[in-house]
């Protein structure tokens, strides 16, 4: 997935990924997944999607400061 915020590209093809959470089961309607990655420049996202019922029901990317990567790595 690609997207575009504040005239940065956050590319989940050439970005690295750092973590995956996995919350559910496949199929849940409710479970969710949560994967960091860090792009060439340095930079943090979280690439989101979820069932219809979760709290991420699209496919999206959220931009994350280093600090809160760290804290998302630690949970």
């Amino acid at each position: 997935m690609l997207k575009t915020i504040c005239g940065k590209q956050y590319d989940t093809d050439s970005a690295t990924l750092i973590k995956k959470k996995t919350f559910g089961a496949y199929g849940d309607p409710a479970g969710y997944e949560e994967s960091l990655y860090q792009t060439e420049a340095g930079l943090y996202f979280l690439y989101v999607n979820g069932g219809a019922e979760s709290a991420y029901t699209k496919e999206d990317i959220k931009r994350m400061s280093k600090a809160n990567a760290e804290k998302w790595l630690a949970e």
